[in-house]
């Protein structure tokens, strides 16, 4: 898996101050894509050791909330995704860290629980920001997502209500 940027301090992606992590790789190209170099799966550097022990050590700080996983798509980043959120899981697990994890998709709910391998990445986050970025329905007035398609979901209560429970902010 490739990465297009890592930010340690982030809050434009998520409730708090957080971690923010960039794949690369999207085959969605929604028209007005603030992206566009993300799309490309090489794009950027291949995740690694050190910058995964540096993620480690960011989110372990008292005022990092939690990680933010954007791109590109991390929906079409599985293989890199779902062995690097178990790792982080068992981490902040072990360290008695509450952190949340936070991830965009292009992909709606409703898409992400019809495929398995993609629901299982979504079993590993907190909340989903879902739906492609449609350039017609921006509106810089919403928080955290960027057109008014996309919504702010609550993945373990959706899962667990076996419907999309949103969080309103």
């Amino acid at each position: 898996m490739n990465f297009a940027q890592f930010r340690p301090y982030d809050i434009a992606n998520g409730i708090g101050i957080r971690c923010s992590l960039f794949v690369s790789g999207c085959t969605h190209n929604c028209p007005g894509c603030f992206n566009q170099d993300y799309q490309i799966f090489n794009y950027g550097e291949k995740w690694n050791y050190k910058i995964e022990k540096e993620l480690q050590k960011q989110i372990s700080l008292p005022q990092i909330a939690g990680l933010t996983l954007l791109g590109g798509e991390p929906m079409q980043n599985l293989e890199g995704l779902i062995p690097l959120l178990r790792r982080l899981r068992k981490f902040l697990a072990k360290n008695n860290l509450d952190k949340n994890i936070w991830l965009y998709s292009g992909y709606t709910y409703e898409q992400i629980i019809n495929n398995r391998d993609k629901l299982e990445l979504l079993n590993l986050v907190d909340v989903l920001v879902d739906g492609l970025y449609i350039d017609e329905l921006k509106d810089p007035t919403l928080t955290f997502r960027g057109s008014s398609n996309q919504r702010i979901i609550d993945v373990k209560n959706s899962l667990l209500e076996n419907k999309v429970i949103e969080i309103d902010l």
